[in-house]
């Protein structure tokens, strides 16, 4: 299956996104768009927070988007993302917020227009489960964890 070198996503910009860019691919050989916060937020050491992006989408069925870390932020700062990948569903419609966790030592300042995580946009294939009584051998079988 070949899949399109661009699928078009509907975006719609929410009232405080206003002055912001809408996410895109830094390198022409970039998988994930850089995303933007849309707020003010200080991230204590330990601290979540869904960090608004003023964005909602119609992504595409067949499609979802992988919300993913910055490296540079997790390297330099402790400060990922919390359910990295997080994921959006074709069918979801609010606004995308991110959740950031700060694992560092230190109060991390998220300041609106910062680059806070990726976002990819990736296809789904949907699994059926089929029950059986024995599952085929292999030379691995059951170990390792």
């Amino acid at each position: 299956m070949s899949l399109p070198a661009e699928v078009p996503v509907p975006v719609k910009r929410l009232e405080h996104f206003a002055g912001l860019e809408l996410p895109a691919y830094a390198t022409p050989g970039a998988a994930g768009m850089d995303v933007l916060a849309a707020e003010d937020v200080t991230l204590a050491p330990g601290a979540r927070h869904a960090v608004a992006t003023g964005l909602a989408m119609a992504i595409p069925p067949g499609f979802e988007i992988q919300v993913r870390p910055r490296s540079g932020l997790a390297l330099k700062h402790g400060v990922t993302v919390a359910n990295a990948p997080g994921t959006i569903d074709s069918d979801y419609r609010g606004e995308l917020k991110v959740i950031m966790i700060n694992h560092g030592a230190e109060p991390f300042a998220i300041r609106r227009g910062d680059r806070i995580a990726q976002l990819v946009l990736a296809p789904v294939v949907r699994a059926s489960w089929l029950a059986v009584d024995h599952l085929d051998e292999t030379a691995r079988g059951e170990g390792g964890f």
